[in-house]
């Protein structure tokens, strides 16, 4: 069965953009030369991608080109019949019984790369199977949260821990 990894980037203070979707706490953080993170390694594992509407908008204002051509990508919004991308299917069902059918399909493990209102129907779901997230030495605030408000409680395994020296630590958890 193919997992549902949350792959993503948090500030100390648990908000992964600021309330108006601005990414430079993390986009120009000072990167170690040679290190990716994972990323690579990562990438290399899944053939498929999850993501929010406010996620889409973020790498289409963002990107000349789409990133992920290679991957069978999934934008959740209301508004599905309305829009086109090559590379993108829309989606606005029932998303965890969409998450349920592909897990249960054959390929490589699917990347939830968020944001927090997806995240947090996943995880109230049951269905995020690996988490890796990435904190960054920086507090916002206020911002977007990794999770809703409205998630319950659920136990995670801590299975990696990485420590760079930039001050980046990035755990792995796991069900």
């Amino acid at each position: 069965m193919r997992k549902i990894k949350l792959y993503i980037a948090v500030s100390l203070d648990g908000y992964i953009a600021t309330t108006n979707d601005n990414l430079d706490w993390l986009i120009n953080f000072p990167v170690l030369e040679g290190v990716d993170y994972g990323y690579a390694a990562f990438l290399a594992g899944i053939d498929t991608c999850l993501m929010g509407n406010e996620t889409y908008r973020w790498l289409q204002r963002n990107q000349e080109e789409w990133a992920y051509p290679d991957l069978t990508t999934y934008v959740f919004t209301r508004h599905a019949n309305t829009l086109e991308a090559p590379y993108v299917k829309f989606f606005s069902g029932d998303i965890p019984a969409l998450v349920k059918e592909l897990k249960s399909g054959t390929g490589k493990d699917i990347w939830l790369m968020g944001g927090g209102q997806i995240n947090s129907i996943l995880l109230e779901a049951g269905l995020i199977d690996e988490m890796i997230i990435t904190h960054m030495p920086v507090t916002l605030g206020t911002g977007k949260p990794l999770f809703g408000a409205t998630i319950s409680q659920q136990q995670f395994k801590l299975t990696n821990l990485e420590k760079y020296n930039n001050g980046v630590t990035q755990m792995q958890y796991s069900k």
